[in-house]
């Protein structure tokens, strides 16, 4: 594996921004000389503004950002990673960038997406060893922090394109609970389960950016969980024969190694076996993607068709004859998961499971599987990805917290982070 480029740190920026050792059109300097440096390897941006305006103020002034490719900007093309959406520029930003922009930081590029954030790979290579994929949809955002490029950049996950993608680039990442970041003005793909994340190069620099963008302070606490009560869960659903199987070797000894690291801390872990109706929900998930998939892209289809990448062109052909019923029946089964959900969070503070299924896949046509992702996306709760240190690719663990304990979620991933490192 080649020994990637060291990655920015938002937090540490923003220490010497504060401290006068840099200046904040310094800090995008920084950015735009290692895009310059390592893109043309990457290929992990779609474009970059040429004359980005660099503000004094704000808390993340001098943070440069990646966008993704189906998010809204109105000094950037956003072209969803579709032939039929090239040279589209939208009028306003997206609230997310209005955000960032009101909060200093720069959105100084558009990083890639499959095609309306679908399963279809881009070319972005993964910077930690171009011979594989750096995962899906939201590729070109986990790629240009692990390659160094940007220090935080802004992805979405419908099914596993946040978490799954930056464990495959061994970086950090959150799926904050449903809805905590607003998403006008992002290419809707499922109403029930889009949702905005971050990426960074450790668990405090997605702490703080989501404390500032969400406008919540506590997120950003810095202090210990104490002794949280962890699930450990291998989400063996072995009554559902697409499931897809247990995670691989590798991904299973990253699992144990940081609930090892973390117990040794001072958690407590205990095995969960997740209990009905949670299995079945994981199983509906798919239903609700795809019936609302098939209405959120119905102008795509009905007039551009031929124009859709292959995969997703079938996946639209077949979600054409899914019956309203089987949406309300998979809904149903959610909203009763959600419940379960609920009560077993009274007997912990946070699950731990792994990020993906193994390391990521070799040849750039597979962008990996989500099976470890959709069911917390469909819940709703926070999920973290924590980089787990070692030989090769890198892997992740995913640690999901109760819905709007994302404060809690990062504590626990921020403990699990600090006792890898010791």
């Amino acid at each position: 594996m080649r020994t990637p480029p060291d990655m920015q740190s938002l937090v540490d920026l923003r220490t010497r921004i504060d401290a006068g050792r840099l200046d904040p059109a310094g800090a995008i300097r920084l950015a735009e000389e290692a895009i310059a440096a390592r893109e043309p390897a990457v290929g992990a941006l779609v474009c970059r503004h040429p004359d980005p305006a660099v503000s004094e103020a704000g808390p993340l002034a001098g943070i440069a950002v990646g966008i993704k490719d189906i998010i809204d900007t109105a000094d950037l093309p956003t072209q969803m990673g579709s032939a039929i959406y090239a040279g589209w520029q939208p009028k306003a930003d997206a609230a997310i960038v209005a955000r960032l922009r009101a909060l200093g930081a720069v959105p100084l590029a558009k990083t890639t997406t499959s095609p309306f954030a679908g399963h279809d790979p881009t070319a972005t290579v993964n910077p930690r060893d171009p011979r594989h994929t750096p995962g899906g949809s939201s590729a070109g955002s986990a790629a240009a922090v692990a390659a160094g490029m940007v220090p935080l950049a802004v992805g979405t996950q419908t099914g596993g394109s946040v978490i799954r993608p930056a464990a495959f680039c061994g970086v950090a990442a959150i799926k904050p609970s449903f809805r905590l970041l607003p998403t006008v003005g992002v290419k809707t793909v499922s109403w029930a389960l889009d949702t905005l994340g971050l990426f960074g190069a450790g668990i405090p620099d997605i702490a703080r950016a989501l404390s500032l963008i969400a406008d919540r302070p506590a997120i950003d606490l810095d202090g210990s969980p104490g002794a949280p009560r962890i699930g450990l869960c291998l989400q063996d659903f072995q009554d559902f024969h697409d499931f897809g199987g247990a995670p691989d070797a590798d991904a299973l000894a990253a699992l144990y190694e940081a609930a090892r690291a973390v117990e040794a801390a001072g958690a407590r872990i205990t095995d969960l076996t997740l209990p009905a109706p949670l299995p079945e929900a994981w199983a509906r998930q798919p239903v609700i993607q795809r019936f609302e998939a098939r209405q959120a892209l119905a102008w795509e289809y009905a007039h551009h068709r031929a124009r859709l990448s292959p995969e997703l062109g079938a996946q639209l052909d077949a979600a054409q004859a899914l019956p309203a019923s089987a949406y309300d029946d998979a809904r149903r089964s959610a909203h009763r998961a959600r419940r379960v959900l609920k009560d077993l969070f009274r007997e912990m503070d946070a699950i731990l499971t792994v990020s993906a299924p193994g390391r990521a896949p070799a040849g750039l046509d597979d962008t990996g599987d989500a099976r470890f992702n959709r069911l917390w996306t469909l819940m709703g709760v926070p999920c973290v990805t924590v980089p787990v240190p070692g030989n090769g690719l890198p892997l992740g663990v995913q640690v999901v917290a109760r819905f709007g304990d994302d404060g809690r979620a990062l504590a626990v991933a921020r403990m699990i982070e600090a006792a890898l490192s010791a």
